[in-house]
């Protein structure tokens, strides 16, 4: 394959500490092992893993609700205002070979649904609240037979994320 693999974090724009912190971590792991961090480009765990990507020498994507280039957080190298809204959901998700799960809300039960929607691998980080911690080893539906992968720490979305990069 001649592209690089691509992973979309997902996440609460309005996240926690907890959050905010996971997420900066599993940016610069994405980073570290020469992925594209692909997220919706704006605040909370969006910015957190955007800037732990940016941070660990990354290349970061943000495609954005809004029609402005100018809505991203300042970590993203290219920006895709999208004016979709909470439609663009389907585009970042897409977009990935996997998503990476943390916290998060209704948006990010959206998003999750897509993913399991498209058969994309799905790692949820269960130690943190929220949608992440809900659907983490779950089957969702009978659709097909996966599960949201149960990450437990960020030792383990690395091995995990190194399992994808080597397919």
């Amino acid at each position: 394959m001649n592209r690089k693999i691509q992973i979309v974090v997902v996440g609460s724009s309005e996240a926690t500490s907890e959050e905010k912190d996971a997420a900066y971590e599993a940016g610069k792991i994405i980073a570290f092992l020469g992925a594209v961090l692909i997220s919706g480009g704006r605040g909370g765990v969006m910015e957190s893993a955007s800037r732990g990507a940016f941070d660990e020498g990354g290349l970061v994507v943000g495609i954005l609700p809004d029609d402005s280039l100018d809505a991203a957080n300042p970590y993203c190298h290219i920006v895709i205002p999208s004016g979709m809204g909470f439609a663009r959901n389907l585009p970042n998700v897409l977009s990935g070979d996997a998503v990476v799960v943390i916290g998060g809300s209704s948006g990010t039960l959206c998003e999750i649904a897509y993913a399991w929607q498209y058969n994309c691998p799905i790692y949820a980080l269960s130690w943190i609240n929220g949608c992440s911690s809900e659907y983490a080893g779950r089957q969702i539906d009978d659709k097909h037979q996966g599960v949201v992968h149960d990450v437990s720490s960020l030792d383990k979305l690395k091995k995990l994320l190194e399992g994808l990069m080597e397919v």
